[in-house]
């Protein structure tokens, strides 16, 4: 019911090439058991799953997974936190705390959820009332990469 059916290149037989949708937006993943210090920068999403010692600025969305542990600040488009967050997050867009999620720290977001069973210990800012939070657009990564 759910086969395959590749065009076949007349001449050879073989598949024809696939054009990929990615154009270089590729998502990253740091997986359980890696640990990175120093400041991770990236224009795609990001997953975090291992640990990160430092700061993450993602033009993106990152994700800190159920295992992933992040000591530092994190400043990103999007948020989803299932694990644990120990630092400030700026979120230019919707920051999501998960049940599992555990926060320490300052949040500055447009839109915030919290799930049931999640905790944050901190202070929380919304709205574009801070300068790093513009028009949906991550300032400091722009001009560092420029």
């Amino acid at each position: 019911m759910f086969g395959s059916k590749e065009n076949k290149n007349k001449t050879s037989g073989t598949p024809a090439p696939r054009a990929s949708n990615s154009g270089g937006n590729s998502p990253n993943t740091l997986v359980r058991g890696t640990i990175v210090e120093g400041t991770i920068k990236s224009r795609n999403d990001i997953r975090i799953e291992g640990k990160v010692i430092g700061s993450v600025r993602c033009e993106s969305k990152v994700i800190i997974g159920a295992s992933g542990y992040v000591e530092g600040d994190v400043n990103c488009n999007n948020a989803v936190i299932e694990g644990n967050l120990k630092g400030d997050i700026t979120v230019t867009e919707t920051l999501k705390l998960e049940k599992s999620a555990k926060v320490e720290g300052k949040i500055s977001t447009f839109k915030f959820i919290v799930a049931p069973g999640a905790v944050f210990n901190g202070t929380c800012k919304m709205g574009q009332q801070n300068n790093n939070v513009k028009a949906g657009k991550v300032t400091s990564i722009q001009k560092e990469a420029s």
